[in-house]
């Protein structure tokens, strides 16, 4: 995109993103204007693949809102742990004041929402080895993500913005209590955990997957995680086994996959807001193939309620139950 294309905001990020580069990698002493500059995949933020003396890196100038309701402490702790055990990209800066962050670019990979790499079983077990890997890695994050509390944020955000909700909200809301309920009575420890693993927050190289940005990161029942990545991948159940079967290292029981599936449901509530507050937020971006956030937000409430009716619903919820 020619400069005389771009909205004035943008032209402000993309100088922003050099300048920080250039500061900050080329230690002043390059120029900013010289470097390239590639945008990069986001929904919120703003992503920037640039090149600083034959090294690439990514610079991300976080998106409007995002100090609303990110934790920049946590955001940059998380950021460290998962690049010292393996699981993250190379930390290089974290301003915590303004949330810029730089990250060596890992090369040879390909974030996971490119059409075709998640039609891979393999690149699906990829991922699921990489979730194990950091919810066994032994360490803990500052927060403790919890979807109920990050909703009633997002609540009192809308409310102060006199946003509207889907209608039903409320009920669909009661029924999740009761899923709360039996999940968090059969829930073991809580670990590390993303908390947002759409799958362009993951990227493949063929031989290991890594996980990106950790504004969501926290402690939490792993099997979030696992259901936000199906949510988000749009997984068919068929890859819903494959995935959790690779995870857990064996046929999964059916407490397991209906862990999964009843944190599925969770999941897709949650984001219903998010997509409320974006839309309220005027984020300009897309949301993947729907027209606003509004319709992204309607999509998960849908879904959401899908996954409550089912027939089986009943026996997930006993299986889970039982498993405690």
């Amino acid at each position: 995109m020619s400069e005389e294309m771009m909205d004035a905001e943008e032209q402000a990020r993309q100088t922003q993103a050099r300048e920080v580069a250039a500061r900050v990698v080329g230690n002043g002493d390059v120029d900013p204007a010289g470097l390239s500059l590639e945008p990069l995949a986001g929904m919120t933020n703003r992503n920037y693949l640039i090149g600083v003396n034959g090294t690439r890196y990514v610079v991300r100038i976080p998106g409007a809102g995002t100090e609303e309701y990110v934790d920049r402490a946590a955001d940059e702790q998380a950021s460290r742990i998962t690049d010292e055990v393996g699981v993250g990209a190379n930390l290089v800066h974290y301003d915590v004041k303004a949330g810029i962050q730089i990250t060596q670019f890992i090369e040879g990979s390909v974030d996971m929402r490119q059409p075709g790499v998640l039609n891979d079983p393999d690149a699906v077990r990829r991922a699921a080895h990489a979730f194990r890997k950091l919810h066994t890695c032994g360490q803990k994050f500052l927060n403790r993500f919890d979807e109920k509390n990050v909703a009633q944020e997002y609540l009192q955000l809308l409310r102060e913005k006199d946003a509207p909700l889907p209608e039903g909200y409320e009920r669909i809301q009661e029924e999740a209590e009761t899923i709360r309920k039996v999940l968090n009575d059969t829930c073991g420890e809580h670990v590390p955990c993303h908390n947002d693993p759409a799958p362009e927050n993951l990227v493949d190289t063929g031989k290991q997957v890594f996980i990106l940005d950790w504004e969501f990161g926290g402690n939490n029942d792993p099997y979030w995680d696992l259901g936000d990545f199906s949510v988000e991948s749009d997984f068919s159940d068929e890859q819903d086994r494959i995935f959790l079967e690779a995870y857990v290292g064996r046929p999964p029981t059916e407490a397991e996959y209906s862990r999964m599936m009843l944190q599925k449901s969770l999941v897709f509530l949650l984001w219903t807001l998010w997509g409320v507050l974006q839309h309220v937020n005027k984020n300009p971006r897309p949301a993947y193939e729907f027209a606003s956030y509004w319709d992204y937000g309607m999509d998960r409430f849908t879904r959401c309620q899908e996954i409550m009716n089912r027939d089986e619903f009943a026996s997930m919820m006993e299986a889970v139950k039982n498993s405690g």
